[in-house]
C-alpha cells in the first residue's frame, strides 16, 4: 500500500477518512444485519428519530445513521471504528458497548454470510522482514515519546500490569509483572540477559538492578533514545546496552532471554525464525521469560490474513498468536520446553482502563503535542476496544517460562 494512502496520526493526516463511502445496497444489507445483531444484544442503540434498538444496556448513539451504515457496508471490520473516529456514532460508555459486541463477535454475522465475507475482505499487505518490521514499528512507537509518557505510569511500561489486587497502583503492578518475567528467566546477579523489544527501558533497568548485564534490542530509534537516557539516569549505563538491531541479527550468547509483548509484531511466517533465534542465543542451562498477548486458536486462524481497523490505524503487520501456536513453535523450532505459565487477561483489561482514563484526563497535554481530535477518538476507541477484548476473554495475556528439554 502506498504511504500516501496510509494515515499519519502524528501529522493529522487521514486519507479518505472524512469521505463517506457510498453503496446503497451494501448499506441496506449492513443496516439489516446490524439491526438483527443488536436485537438480543445487551446494548441500547439510540437513533436521532427517537427509535431504540437492542435489548437494553450501555448506550450507543447513532448520530449519522446513513453514514454509519454506508461505512459498515463498505468494510465492517474497518468501518465500525472509522465511524467512531468521525463521530457517526458516540458513547459515554464506550468500553461497555464494545464488550457487549465482543461477547458475540463470532456470531454477529450469520455463518453463510461469514463464508462469503472471507472472499470480499481486504487482506494484510504489510511484510515483517527486517525493513518492513522497522517501518511497522515506526508507525506506532515513534509517534512521540511524550505521548506515551502522558498516559503510562512512571516506568513507561506499555504492556499488561500484574495486579495483586485492584487497590494496587499501576506502577507497583507493572514492577510485579516485570519481576514475574525475570523470575521465569532466572535472572539474577551475574546473568547475561538479552531483551528483545526494549520499550522505554524499564525491564532492562530492573534486570540490571538485580546485578545482571543486559543487551536490549529495539528497532525504534525514538524508544532507544529515551531508554538510554533512563538507563543513564538510573546509573546503570555500565550494565545495560540498548542496541538498534533486529532480533534476527543477534549473534551473542546469553544466560537468559526475555521478551514482553513483542511477538505480536513478528508475523506468523517469521515465528519459526523468532523461536529458533531464542534457542540459538541461549547458553546451555539458560532460560526464557516470554510475555504474549494471545487469542483462541480458531479465532487466530480465522483472522490470520485479514486487514482490520487495528492494522490500518494502530499496529500494522501484527498478528496475535494463540497459546497453541506458541506451544507448537517452541516444540518444533527449539530445544526448549514450557515449564511455567501464568494467565492474567483481566489484569490487562484493568491496565487498559487506567491508561484510557489517564489519556482522556490529560488530553490537553497530548493535544499540545500536536495531535488532533480525530487522534483522540482513534486512541480512545483503540484502548476501549482492547479493554473489551480482554474483559470478555476474546483476548488473553500469558507469561511463559521456558527451560531446556531433557536430553538436549
Amino acid at each position: 500500500m502506498s504511504t500516501l494512502s496510509l494515515p499519519r496520526p502524528g501529522q493529522g493526516i487521514w486519507p479518505g477518512l472524512f469521505t463517506t463511502p457510498r453503496s446503497p445496497l451494501r448499506a441496506r444489507i449492513a443496516e439489516s444485519l446490524f439491526r438483527n445483531a443488536v436485537r438480543t444484544l445487551p446494548v441500547t442503540v439510540l437513533l436521532p428519530n427517537g427509535e431504540r434498538w437492542g435489548a437494553g444496556g450501555p448506550v450507543m448513539r447513532l448520530e449519522r445513521p446513513a453514514a454509519f451504515f454506508h461505512r459498515l457496508g463498505a468494510d465492517a471490520k474497518i468501518g465500525f471504528g472509522e465511524a467512531y473516529m468521525v463521530g457517526d456514532w458516540v458513547s459515554d460508555e464506550l468500553a461497555d458497548v464494545l464488550a457487549a459486541f465482543a461477547t458475540r463477535l463470532s456470531t454477529l454475522i450469520p455463518p453463510k454470510l461469514q463464508r462469503l465475507r472471507r472472499w470480499a475482505e481486504r487482506r494484510q499487505h504489510e511484510i515483517n522482514d527486517v525493513a518492513g518490521s522497522r517501518q511497522n514499528i515506526h508507525r506506532h512507537y515513534d509517534l512521540s515519546n511524550e505521548l506515551f509518557a502522558a498516559f503510562l505510569d512512571e516506568t513507561m511500561t506499555y504492556s499488561s500490569a500484574l495486579f495483586e489486587n485492584r487497590d494496587v497502583d499501576l506502577h507497583t503492578a507493572q514492577l510485579r509483572k516485570i519481576d514475574g518475567v525475570l523470575d521465569y528467566a532466572g535472572v539474577r546477579s551475574g546473568s547475561r540477559v538479552l531483551e528483545i523489544g526494549t520499550g522505554w527501558g524499564a525491564l532492562a533497568i530492573r534486570a540490571a538492578e538485580r546485578g545482571a548485564t543486559v543487551t536490549s534490542l529495539t528497532i525504534s530509534a525514538e524508544q532507544r533514545k529515551l531508554a538510554l537516557d533512563r538507563v543513564r539516569d538510573a546509573g546503570l549505563h555500565d550494565r545495560v546496552k540498548v542496541e538498534l538491531r533486529d532480533y534476527r541479527e543477534e549473534r551473542g550468547q546469553y544466560d537468559a532471554v526475555v521478551s514482553v509483548e513483542m511477538i505480536e509484531a513478528v508475523g506468523a511466517e517469521y515465528w519459526p525464525e523468532y523461536f529458533s533465534m531464542l534457542d540459538r542465543v541461549l547458553a546451555p542451562g539458560g532460560r526464557v521469560g516470554l510475555q504474549a498477548i494471545t487469542m483462541p486458536h480458531d479465532r487466530m486462524i480465522a483472522s490470520k490474513a485479514t486487514y482490520s481497523w487495528v492494522h490500518k490505524y494502530i499496529f500494522p503487520g501484527g498478528l496475535i498468536p494463540s497459546v497453541r501456536s506458541i506451544e507448537e513453535s517452541v516444540r518444533d523450532h527449539t530445544r526448549l520446553r514450557i515449564a511455567e505459565t501464568r494467565s492474567f487477561g483481566h489484569d490487562y483489561a484493568e491496565t487498559l482502563k487506567r491508561w484510557r482514563h489517564t489519556f482522556l484526563t490529560r488530553w490537553d497535554e497530548v493535544k499540545g503535542l500536536g495531535f488532533d481530535d480525530t487522534f483522540r477518538r482513534m486512541w480512545e476507541f483503540y484502548l476501549a476496544y482492547s479493554e473489551a477484548g480482554f474483559r470478555v476473554g476474546y483476548l488473553g495475556v500469558q507469561q511463559f517460562g521456558m527451560v531446556e528439554r531433557l536430553g538436549h
